[in-house]
């Protein structure tokens, strides 16, 4: 038995394996031979005999070859190194010089201040992958996308990763993790403890985003859950049965599921332990959990693909966990917590208190007029006093309007606004608190509700529809509106007095982030895909005519945030779902701060009121008068194919103010399609709305799910 120390002999054995010729250069180093020799993954693995992701793992450090294939890969980066010698040895980067202590902020909250340090899972546990590139076959991938975020080193690995049947969890940039769980319970075990996956709170009194991981098919299957989800109800009521064995082994594990139970979006937690979260969000692919119309190809794309469209949505929008139209409400909360740290003045301690600007975290019943006809408040009432019916355009001028010179046009052309609900939303200031009761009040264009007013009287221009409905008729007696549209009337020069109204005391711009990050990641991602806010008019429409073959995974990210906007606005009217509900009884979403009829048609109101003002100002401007309007799209004839030719301008060439202008910005115009002029009033003597299928499919206002 040798007295050698055991420390000597294990190094005697370093220096005997770096004699043999089996230690390997370290995996920055490796990375950096291939790129510079100009070899893909792909070609190595192929001249290697091995899959791409071995590839991949070598080059990350998470694993090493043996045996044949590591002289063959020992061989080929000798040979690199040869060709390609580094200036420096490579070698362990020196580390970064540790930040310099935070001041300590007196004012505040202790509970506030603890919580980056109670809400943090070990990150320690996490083993920390280099970014590689994407192992998509596809197309190569583009620039990582901007964040809005900063990163935090408690989520190293993003917001989400993509698991494949060969337990491959794929994240944003390139990162690919090793994933061994072969249950559900294991997979939550792993995201939480291992996986680093996870995304900072949006607001200094909100929550971090639980991590997502989005199941593929192959993965799915895998786990043990069926491939598809099959049943005669509303998919999105589609559910694991309670005796599922999945269902049982997270029962067995401790971990719970919310009342959604295990559907296309699952989310699995435990009761939080103080202040730190326990939470796991789902998403599996082959369920539906990603409706095409908001998610354009998204599912049927490799999974570092699809990783890298919901991670660009994550990080510009928010951590997908639901519909659109969910996320677009998730994102309201987000961006306006409801509650705050405050002193309990009795007991000394911090509690939640209310945070100023939200909505509050206790539900408010609307006032009657405000509800939708199922709603308790009006069932147990009684109500019969008519409702707010704040909507989008659907409006078709009578074909006798039309005048001889615009039916001999040979084109009818579709302007759209972007994201015009987006738009409405900006520095809208809405109602915070419950509302109260007036009789015969005096008008206040600065107070958010709904006003009982007769607008009957007012006449307007016959060929333009009327901004006061929905469907462009004159109102033909008291109806109620909400404020904006009440305002535009007083703004045309007409005198209002008010019969009744229900207003809210307390009011502020509650949608202003909302706003802010949706516009932001909007017009990021259109810049990303060659549509800037420097273009002129003509290199604009030119872009826009390239924008949707640039990049389909950033094509299918602007969709999403288009479909997250008008999705969250339906949101805030949710109407009750299933065949079993009976009219007057409360429904789930009745139960949420955000459920807010009252500032929905503010939004729309909003929005109705501004296409009315761009629609008068045209006729001012150019005596143009439209065919029709849909949401946000109106459809003029015209005498050529493009927009410059119905569109006003000044003498030097510049838009004209307050009429419809060209640009991505969110209110202003983008082309949505042209058509013969002959085409457009067939389908008005059809009583059809040549808006609707200008561009060859429907454009209607999405409700949300």
């Amino acid at each position: 038995m040798s007295d050698q120390p055991p420390l000597f002999t294990a190094v005697d054995s370093l220096l005997a394996a770096v004699d043999d010729g089996t230690v390997l250069p370290v995996p920055a180093e490796r990375v950096r031979l291939r790129e510079t020799a100009g070899l893909t993954p792909a070609a190595v693995a192929q001249a290697l005999g091995v899959r791409v992701a071995s590839i991949t793992a070598w080059e990350a450090g998470r694993a090493e070859p043996r045996g044949e294939r590591l002289e063959a890969y020992r061989r080929l980066l000798e040979g690199l190194a040869h060709r390609y010698p580094t200036t420096s040895p490579p070698g362990p980067a020196t580390p970064p010089a540790p930040p310099p202590p935070a001041k300590k902020a007196p004012s505040a909250p202790a509970a506030d201040a603890m919580e980056p340090y109670a809400s943090a899972r070990s990150a320690g546990s996490a083993r920390h992958r280099p970014s590689v590139p994407p192992m998509s076959s596809r197309r190569p991938a583009a620039t990582k996308p901007r964040t809005l975020t900063d990163a935090d080193p408690r989520f190293p690995h993003g917001p989400l990763a993509v698991l494949d049947g060969d337990g491959r969890a794929y994240g944003i940039g390139g990162i690919v993790l090793d994933c061994p769980a072969v249950t559900i319970p294991e997979l939550v075990e792993w995201t939480l403890a291992e996986s680093g996956l996870g995304a900072p709170k949006l607001h200094r009194y909100g929550k971090d985003a639980d991590p997502l991981i989005v199941l593929t098919t192959a993965a799915v299957v895998k786990l043990g859950l069926p491939e598809r989800l099959e049943g005669h109800e509303q998919r999105r009521s589609l559910r694991l049965p309670a005796d599922h064995p999945v269902v049982k082994q997270v029962a067995r594990a401790k971990w719970k599921l919310t009342q959604r139970g295990f559907g296309p979006w699952a989310r699995i937690y435990r009761v939080a332990q103080g202040r730190e979260r326990q939470c796991v969000q789902f998403a599996i692919l082959s369920w539906d959990a990603l409706d095409p119309r908001s998610w354009p190809g998204v599912a049927d794309m490799e999974p570092a693909d699809i990783a890298r469209v919901l991670g660009a949505y994550a990080q510009r929008v928010v951590t997908p966990r639901g519909s659109t139209a969910v996320c677009g409400l998730e994102l309201m909360t987000a961006l306006r917590p409801p509650t705050r740290p405050a002193r309990d003045e009795a007991t000394g301690s911090w509690i939640p208190g209310h945070n100023p600007g939200s909505l509050g975290a206790a539900p408010v019943d609307p006032a009657p007029p405000e509800a939708t006809p199922e709603h308790p408040v009006v069932v147990n009432s009684g109500w019969n006093g008519g409702f707010l019916n704040e909507e989008a355009y659907q409006w078709v001028r009578p074909v006798e309007q039309l005048g001889d010179e615009e039916c001999m046009l040979p084109y009818a052309i579709g302007l759209d606004l972007n994201t015009a609900f987006l738009a409405a939303a900006a520095r809208l200031v809405v109602g915070l608190s419950a509302p109260d009761h007036f009789h015969t009040p005096a008008f206040n264009p600065k107070i958010p509700g709904s006003w009982l007013v007769d607008l009957s009287h007012i006449d307007l221009d016959p060929r333009l529809p009327s901004p006061f409905t929905p469907d462009g008729t004159r109102p033909t007696g008291p109806a109620w509106y909400q404020t904006h549209t009440v305002a535009y009337a007083q703004e045309l020069g007409h005198d209002i007095h008010p019969i009744e109204a229900y207003l809210r005391r307390e009011s502020g711009a509650y949608l202003d982030p909302w706003h802010d990050r949706l516009r932001t990641a909007y017009l990021e991602t259109l810049a990303d895909l060659g549509v800037t806010r420097d273009l002129d008019d003509r290199a604009f429409l030119a872009a826009m005519e390239r924008h949707q073959q640039a990049d389909p995974a950033l094509v299918a990210v602007l969709s999403a945030i288009k479909a997250t906007v008008k999705g969250g606005i339906g949101k805030l009217r949710e109407r009750p779902q299933g065949r079993h509900y009976h009219q007057g009884e409360r429904w789930p979403a009745l139960e949420r701060p955000t459920w807010r009829p009252d500032i929905r048609a503010a939004v729309i109101s909003r929005a109705r009121v501004n296409m009315h003002r761009k629609l008068t100002n045209m006729a001012n401007l150019t005596g143009r008068y439209p065919l029709a309007v849909l949401s946000d799209c109106v459809v003029y004839p015209s005498p050529g194919d493009s927009p410059l030719d119905v569109l006003p301008y000044t003498a030097s060439g510049r838009p004209q103010p307050g009429a419809f202008r060209l640009g991505p910005a969110p209110g202003l115009a983008k082309p949505e399609g042209v058509q013969p002029m002959l085409w457009a009033v067939d389908l008005m003597e059809q009583g059809l709305n040549p808006a609707r299928h200008i561009k060859g499919g429907d454009a209607v206002l999405d409700e949300g799910e």
